[in-house]
């Protein structure tokens, strides 16, 4: 939660030349604002609906931004088992202000303790599914995409742009 994962996946979508889709948004576009979903259908239900559109993204191809519990299901994580998945990190004083008087669901009454709670109990599973980390919290978003397009142009011998990766004098922490 407020890491900057659209913000990064726009990014590297557009550098890449491949589509972009937040399932955040195709969620609140196919079923209405998330926290309306949450407050009137449960947490559960937004769980599985959201599995859906993550599935649906990742059949699409390009770049997908996850919410950040996405992973948290079992049917989405059935869904990335295949993709690169790029997890971005943010410290509490960092993602403080980012969040402050956000209307996310999960937070919106305990703030940044509840961010991270929610945080210390995803940890394990981020971790594990995470082929790449980057820190987001002190860096512009800008420079954050540009080392992913970089991980990706190296990772993949089979695209054409690899000849000459862009590299970032920043790596990965």
């Amino acid at each position: 939660m407020g890491a900057g994962k659209s913000s990064v996946g726009r990014r590297v979508a557009k550098a890449l030349g491949v589509p972009f889709t937040d399932t955040d948004r195709v969620i609140a576009r196919e079923h209405g604002p998330i926290p309306q979903l949450f407050a009137e259908r449960g947490e559960t239900v937004f769980r599985e609906l959201e599995a859906e559109a993550v599935r649906g993204a990742v059949e699409a191809g390009g770049v997908v931004s996850l919410g950040g519990g996405a992973v948290m299901h079992a049917a989405t994580r059935a869904a990335i088992a295949d993709a690169r998945v790029v997890l971005l990190t943010v410290s509490a004083e960092a993602v403080a202000p980012r969040i402050l008087g956000s209307d996310r669901p999960l937070i919106a009454s305990g703030g940044i303790a509840a961010w991270q709670s929610i945080l210390d109990e995803r940890a394990p599973t981020y971790d594990r599914l995470a082929d790449l980390v980057l820190d987001t919290s002190r860096r512009p978003m800008s420079r954050v995409a540009d080392d992913v397009v970089a991980w990706v142009r190296r990772s993949d011998p089979t695209d054409r742009r690899t000849s000459s990766p862009t590299t970032s004098d920043e790596g990965a922490p």
